[in-house]
């Protein structure tokens, strides 16, 4: 049996958003799809009424989740189940016999992003994360991009983005940013060189990162972009302002190894651009 794509369901405008998208990837993967919805009882602890009031909301939401997406992709294998445990907890286990667990992105309050449930499922899932935000359609959007700076993490996350423009019939282009200096030299002084040879060593990074898709993809268009003095998130949240998907790798280069979660991964998420997917590292 094909692993699944898995989708933590909830109750906003985001989580439909994040079905819908599900749905449309299975149809073309030919995967089935398991609807989830986690029940935090943990809290309400031998309240009985309240633990049953809570699973039968879980229940209606999960029926009507069902309903909306088998008359959208009424070919695709699909199951939905209610488990007890928090969003966390439930589809980081899920997510190791699936193909990719897919997300809804946080809600906004106060003007703010509440994206926690998405950051902390995309950072302790076994497989790639797909989140969504609530404004996800396709209309308007051309291109995959993808972040790169040299890493293990990125290199994959490359390879996985290669897979998916080809797939899909788009562009790709690989986003280099290579951070703010910490100082300038004037031009014409002692050390003023290092920038140009730094901004050197970047692009050959670049390059690297882009050698042999070729090979694997004779038709796939691909462009190389070096942002020079540009915040990694930054220069990756604008470039995917119009892009069709972004995809990050879940650490880079510059991350601890204890980090679950790189620090760009972490900012572009809290500012989601479009559908972003955060893949894992194969070993």
């Amino acid at each position: 049996m094909k692993n699944p794509i898995v989708v933590g369901v909830n109750d906003t405008e985001a989580s439909q958003a994040a079905v819908s998208w599900a749905m449309r990837r299975a149809a073309v993967l030919q995967l089935p799809v398991i609807l989830i919805h986690a029940v935090d009882d943990r809290w309400s602890y031998e309240n009985y009424a309240l633990i049953d009031a809570v699973r039968k909301y879980g229940t209606e939401l999960l029926e009507k989740a069902r309903a909306r997406a088998v008359e959208a992709e009424p070919s695709v294998d699909l199951e939905a189940k209610l488990v007890s445990g928090s969003a966390g907890y439930v589809l980081r286990k899920q997510s190791r016999k699936a193909s990719m667990v897919v997300v809804g992105a946080g809600e906004s309050w106060f003007g703010a992003a509440v994206t926690d449930r998405a950051l902390q499922i995309a950072a302790v899932a076994h497989c790639p994360v797909a989140v969504i935000g609530r404004k996800a359609g396709d209309d308007g959007r051309r291109g995959i991009l993808v972040g790169a700076d040299g890493s293990e993490e990125a290199t994959q996350a490359v390879a996985f983005a290669a897979a998916e423009a080809d797939r899909d019939g788009q562009d790709l282009t690989i986003l280099h940013a290579f951070g703010n200096p910490l100082f300038r030299v004037p031009k014409g002084m002692p050390g003023s060189e290092l920038a140009e040879r730094a901004a050197d060593e970047e692009r050959v990074i670049l390059s690297e990162t882009a050698a042999g898709l070729a090979a694997d993809y004779p038709d796939l268009v691909v462009h190389q972009v070096l942002a020079v003095d540009r915040n990694p998130a930054q220069a990756l949240t604008e470039a995917a302002g119009n892009a069709r998907l972004l995809v990050l790798g879940s650490r880079g280069k510059g991350a601890f190894k204890r980090l679950l979660m790189g620090s760009t991964a972490h900012a572009v998420l809290s500012q989601l651009p479009c559908p972003t997917i955060i893949t894992r590292v194969r070993r």
